[in-house]
């Protein structure tokens, strides 16, 4: 277990949280099963796909929306649910929803953000689960340009967030030329209805 120590942030990195040899059969499964989408966002009036698949999964009647993109939610898999709820019960917090990222190489990325949609409420919990090639998670201060830290998520590691770190912190995973393989990211979360 590996605490950021960053001021106004709760954020909590669990390496090998989850088995290599588990953390593989649930990766495959997962990219074989899943109905992946790239969304389309609008920029300056054109239209770009995210530089990512996804796909969102939660309880009936939960649907999730960011960036003007709108998700409704699939229904869970056996596989999906079993790990929600092994996420559920190691962070002693519900969860109704899980956004799965799918970064098939280097390019795909996720720019800066904060999860701080009014729908998660005021300090959301947050539990990032990552599956396959390792990938930099920057954090920096809101209104700063500057990384103040970064953290290598690994293959079965589970990034926990929580308390008001939204409220200060922003985080990405930027691109790299460096040649990767894939790797998926689960965050589940809880949506208020």
């Amino acid at each position: 277990m590996t605490q950021t120590g960053l001021a106004n942030a709760d954020v909590t990195l669990y390496e090998s949280w989850v088995v290599s040899q588990e953390a593989d059969d649930w990766m495959a499964e997962l990219i074989k099963q899943t109905p992946w989408e790239q969304p389309q966002v609008q920029v300056y009036g054109k239209s770009y796909p995210i530089p990512r698949l996804v796909a969102w999964y939660g309880d009936p009647g939960i649907s999730y929306g960011y960036s003007s993109l709108a998700h409704p939610s699939l229904p869970w898999t056996e596989l999906l649910g079993d790990i929600r709820g092994r996420v559920s019960r190691f962070c002693e917090h519900p969860f109704n929803g899980v956004l799965i990222n799918y970064y098939r190489n280097g390019q795909d990325a996720m720019g800066w953000h904060s999860d701080s949609e009014a729908v998660l409420g005021r300090n959301p919990t947050i539990a990032s689960l990552s599956l396959g090639e390792a990938r930099r998670f920057d954090l920096r201060r809101r209104g700063v340009q500057r990384i103040e830290h970064s953290i290598e998520l690994t293959h079965g590691s589970l990034l926990v967030m929580r308390g008001a770190t939204q409220h200060y912190w922003q985080h990405q995973v930027a691109r790299t030329k460096r040649s990767m393989s894939s790797r998926l990211n689960l965050t589940f979360r809880w949506i208020r209805t």
